[in-house]
């Protein structure tokens, strides 16, 4: 065990979707006494996370400090520069992929997202799409959605997921592509409407979220409405570089036992996750093939400079 208290960082602000899974999973170890020392969740959102990162990366060899990721583990590197890459860290685990899902106020007609792309061309480039930061992972789907249709929109970027969710319940914006635990309770409460999951398949949770008895499993993956745009997010876990075999093996160990606790599958199904777990090689290698991804992705938006 651990000898001093463990730090888990969240390169991102409070309420967001990677802070409440770090929240829940400082509780969970809590709870069912999981370490003998506490677990103290550590925000430092700055500069698109990079102020996380940049303390994980200069903690080199240091055990007590962990990070929980987002996709700004490749965008923030890649639109900002600073001086950091994935290989800094020693990844550990990725614990679940969190969904994209496109929210419209309940109040529109749109019930498809292919009514809702033929209003957007109609709109002719009137209809804003708020999201979570920029050049993040909320505007990389936005120009996916733009280059896949011929849409155009207007992004209004906001300082996190819950503030997304608010700008879609007060109107101001037309659609979100708010991860499911940031949007949920507003669709139970009638506020918002899910149009379809950028995953290749539904999700398949079938428990009833709102009050009619829609599940997530009724949300139809974007392809098949004629939207061409998947994307899924990592949650996972690093350590600092230079740790060693063991004390990455302890860490996977732990978030193994976390796992399987009843209060992660809830947490699973009320946030709608795919579930997939990975570590040692295999995590590493997807992590390398997700870092190529987002640099398409972010060069083909203009987030680049062209080398």
């Amino acid at each position: 065990d651990p000898p001093r208290p463990v730090d888990f960082i969240v390169p991102a602000g409070t309420g967001g979707g990677a802070d409440q899974m770090a929240r829940t999973i400082q509780g969970i170890i809590s709870k069912h006494n999981l370490m003998k020392q506490p677990m103290v969740v550590i925000n430092k959102a700055g500069g698109a996370g990079g102020e996380g990162f940049l303390d994980v990366k200069n903690s080199k060899g240091n055990p007590q400090k962990i990070i929980i990721t987002l996709s700004n583990l490749f965008t923030t590197p890649l639109a900002t520069g600073i001086p950091f890459n994935w290989k800094d860290l020693t990844p550990v685990a990725m614990l679940a992929l969190d969904e994209f899902i496109l929210w419209v106020n309940a109040e529109k007609p749109y019930k498809t997202a292919k009514d809702f792309i033929e209003a957007a061309k109609q709109a002719n480039g009137s209809f804003k799409i708020a999201g979570t930061g920029s050049k993040q992972e909320d505007q990389i789907i936005t120009e996916a959605i733009q280059k896949a249709t011929g849409a155009k929109f207007i992004y209004i970027p906001q300082g996190g997921g819950g503030a997304v969710a608010v700008q879609l319940v007060g109107n101001h914006v037309d659609a979100t592509v708010n991860n499911p635990i940031e949007a949920v309770s507003h669709w139970r409460g009638g506020k918002l409407r899910p149009l379809c999951v950028f995953d290749s398949k539904p999700v398949e949770y079938h428990e009833k979220i709102t009050p009619d008895g829609q599940t997530w499993a009724d949300v139809p993956a974007c392809k098949a409405q004629g939207l061409n745009v998947e994307y899924l997010m990592l949650r996972g876990v690093f350590m600092p570089g230079g740790a060693s075999n063991d004390q990455v093996q302890y860490y996977v160990d732990l978030f193994k036992k976390v796992r399987e606790t009843p209060e992660w599958k809830d947490f699973m199904r009320s946030g709608a996750f795919n579930t997939t777990f990975m570590s040692g090689d295999q995590f590493k290698d997807w992590i390398a093939k997700e870092e190529k991804r987002h640099e398409e992705l972010m060069k083909a938006a203009g987030f680049l400079e062209k080398k």
